[in-house]
C-alpha cells in the first residue's frame, strides 16, 4: 500500500494512481506510440523514425546491462551533434546509467581529468577525437564510426555492433526516485578544474518542457541541431524535441551556409546557438538568398546578444528568442518574454528590450533575484547593480562529490550565479557583466556589455569582444578587440572616437585591436584569453 512522508505528503513510490515520477523516459514511450512512423532524427540523407529510435534506445541500454552497468554508473560520451549522441540522452537513463556528454574542443588532459574524475564505467567516442582517449582510461570503450577517416580502436565494437547486441524489449524501471541524477555536465573549467553539474530527471523533464513553451515547439516542428549536444545537454532540447514529438536535424559540425541548406532543404522552423551563431548567419550571403519556407525561430543565450544583431536577425524574417542561464540551471532559466505594445515600439527600441535577459521560465517556480553582497533585492531602477540569484526546479542537484563548492554555490539558499545585472520597473533583468569582467577604471564601474553593444553599432563591425586593460594612471581601461565585416575596412581609431561619440568618453575604449576572436566550441568568446594576454606580467586584477 503507498505510504505518504507525513512531512511532504509526497508518495515514495510510483504504486499511486496520482503519481509518476517526472523523467524524460516518458517523451520518447509517448512518441514512439504517438508518432511510430514519424522521423525523430534526420541525418544526412538517414531517417530514423521515432519506433526505430526507441527501439535502438532499448537495445543500447540492454547492451549496457549485459556488459556491467550497474544503477548510477556514468557513461561518457565524446561526440558531435551525430544519431548517437542524440539517442544517448534516452539510452543511457534507460540503462539506469549516468550520461556525461564531455566536450569535444577539451584537451586530452582536461577529458582525462573528466572520466576520472566522473568514474565513468563506459567510453562512447567519436573516431576524430580517439586521439585525445586512451582504451585504459574506461573499462569500456565503443567505437562511433561516423568520420571513416579516422581509425577507431582495435578490439572495441562499433555502436552498431553494440546496440545489435542488445535486446529491442522494454527495460525494467530503474529509476527510483526522480531526483535521481540523469546527467553529469562539467564546467568549462576557466579558473580552476572543471565541476560536475549534476541534473535530475525531474529537472530536466521541467526544463524541456520550458524549453518547449519558450520556443513555441509543437509536433510540427523540425529543429536544427547547430547547439552542441554536449553543452548542458543541448540545453535540455535533447529531451524537449522528443517530448514535443518534433523531428531533430543533426548537424556534425556548424557551419553557416550548410544550416541555411538545411533550413531551406527540410523545413527548419527553430534552432539554438549563441550569438556568435547569429552573427555567422546574418552575415553569410546565404542569408539574403534562402527562402523560409516556414516561420523561422533562434533561440539564442550564452552571452548577452547586442541589439544590432537581434535587429539584423528581424530584418531577415526571424524570430529570436532570448534566453539565460548557466550550466547550474540546466542551461537556460530566464527568458526575455515578449509583450505585445513591443510591436509598436521602433526597430531599435524593440532590440533593446529583447536585448534583456528578462524572467524566469515558467516551469522555474521562483523569481530570479538581483540582490546586494547582504542578499537583500537591489532597487528595481535599471541602475544599482548586483549578483543574480535563482532557485526552483531546473537548478542543478549540486556538483558532484564537491559539497564545499555546492554550499558556497547554495549560500544563503539560493544559487550565485557570479553575474552581474540591474532590475528594471517592470521587473526584467539585465546582465552587465561577469563579476570577474567588470572593469574599474579611476574608481568607476564600467560594463564590458554596453561597451560591446556600442562598438557592434558601427557599421563596419561584425563582433566584438571587451576586457579590461592595465593603465599606469587609471588602474585599467576598456580595450575592444574587434572582427569586421567581410571586405569592410575601419581603423582603430575610426572605431574609438564613433565610441566616443556615443558614450561617455571614460568608457569608450581606449584601444582597439582588429583581428579574430578566441571561442568555445559553443561559440561563446573566451575573454579570459584575451585577459591572460593582456595582463601577463602584470599585477593580478583584482576583480
Amino acid at each position: 500500500m503507498q505510504v505518504l512522508d507525513k512531512a511532504t505528503a509526497r508518495p515514495h513510490t510510483t504504486d499511486n494512481v496520482y503519481y509518476a515520477h517526472l523523467t524524460p523516459l516518458a517523451f520518447l514511450e509517448r512518441s514512439a506510440y504517438v508518432y511510430a512512423n514519424k522521423p525523430a532524427i534526420i541525418y544526412g540523407d538517414r531517417k530514423i523514425t521515432y519506433a526505430q529510435m526507441q527501439e535502438r534506445c532499448r537495445r543500447v541500454a540492454s547492451a549496457l546491462r549485459k556488459n556491467g552497468l550497474q544503477t548510477g554508473d556514468r557513461v561518457a560520451f565524446l561526440s558531435p551533434n551525430i544519431v548517437p549522441m542524440a539517442e544517448a540522452h534516452f539510452a543511457v537513463p534507460m540503462a539506469g546509467g549516468v550520461l556525461v556528454a564531455i566536450n569535444i574542443r577539451l584537451s586530452a588532459d582536461e577529458i582525462a581529468y573528466i572520466l576520472e574524475h566522473s568514474g565513468a564505467k563506459f567510453l562512447f567516442v567519436d573516431t576524430e577525437f580517439n586521439s585525445l582517449v586512451k582504451p585504459g582510461q574506461v573499462g569500456h570503450i565503443v567505437n562511433l564510426i561516423d568520420d571513416r577517416s579516422c581509425k577507431p580502436f582495435d578490439g572495441y565494437p562499433s555502436y552498431k555492433d553494440f546496440y545489435e547486441s542488445g535486446d529491442p524489449e522494454p527495460q525494467p524501471d530503474y529509476l527510483e526516485s526522480e531526483y535521481d541524477t540523469i546527467s553529469i555536465n562539467y564546467t568549462s573549467g576557466t579558473t580552476g578544474r572543471p565541476k560536475g553539474v549534476m541534473y535530475h530527471h525531474r529537472g530536466a523533464y521541467l526544463n524541456a518542457l520550458g524549453e518547449n513553451i519558450t520556443s513555441h515547439i509543437e509536433a510540427d516542428a523540425v529543429y536544427l541541431w547547430t547547439l552542441p549536444m554536449f553543452h548542458c545537454n543541448g540545453w535540455c532540447y535533447t529531451w524537449a524535441i522528443p517530448a514535443a514529438g518534433a523531428t531533430s536535424v543533426c548537424l556534425r559540425k556548424f557551419d553557416p551556409a550548410v544550416a541555411w541548406d538545411l533550413i531551406e532543404k527540410e523545413g527548419v522552423s527553430n534552432m539554438c546557438g549563441a550569438p556568435t551563431v547569429l552573427i555567422a548567419m546574418a552575415n553569410h550571403p546565404r542569408a539574403r538568398e534562402v527562402k523560409l519556407k516556414r516561420p523561422l525561430t533562434i533561440t539564442t543565450a550564452g552571452a548577452p546578444p547586442s541589439p544590432t544583431i537581434l535587429g539584423q536577425m528581424e530584418e531577415l524574417g526571424v524570430r529570436v528568442e532570448h534566453v539565460y542561464g548557466l550550466t547550474e540551471t540546466y542551461g537556460p532559466h530566464t527568458v526575455c518574454q515578449w509583450q505585445e505594445e513591443w510591436k509598436d515600439l521602433t526597430p531599435e527600441e524593440r532590440a533593446r528590450k529583447k536585448a534583456r535577459q528578462g524572467v524566469s521560465y515558467v516551469i522555474a517556480n521562483a523569481r530570479t533575484r538581483v540582490v546586494d553582497e547582504n542578499m537583500n533585492d537591489v532597487p528595481a531602477d535599471g541602475q544599482t547593480m548586483g549578483e543574480v540569484v535563482m532557485r526552483g526546479n531546473n537548478v542543478m542537484k549540486g556538483y558532484f562529490e564537491n559539497p564545499e563548492a555546492t554550499a558556497q554555490a547554495f549560500r544563503g539558499g539560493w544559487f550565485h550565479s557570479g553575474d552581474l545585472a540591474v532590475m528594471h520597473p517592470d521587473g526584467y533583468i539585465e546582465l552587465r557583466d561577469r563579476a570577474k569582467d567588470i572593469i574599474i577604471s579611476g574608481g568607476e564601474n564600467i560594463s564590458t556589455i554596453e561597451v560591446e553593444q556600442v562598438v557592434v553599432k558601427h557599421p563596419a563591425v561584425m563582433e566584438c569582444a571587451v576586457i579590461g586593460v592595465p593603465d599606469d594612471y587609471w588602474g585599467e581601461v576598456p580595450k575592444a578587440f574587434v572582427v569586421l565585416k567581410p571586405d569592410v575596412q575601419a581603423t582603430p581609431e575610426e572605431i574609438i572616437a564613433f565610441c566616443r561619440d556615443n558614450m561617455a568618453h571614460f568608457k569608450a575604449p581606449k584601444y582597439v585591436e582588429i583581428g579574430d576572436l578566441p571561442k568555445t566550441s559553443t561559440g561563446k568568446i573566451q575573454k579570459f584569453v584575451l585577459r591572460d594576454k593582456e595582463w601577463a606580467g602584470k599585477e593580478k586584477r583584482i576583480n
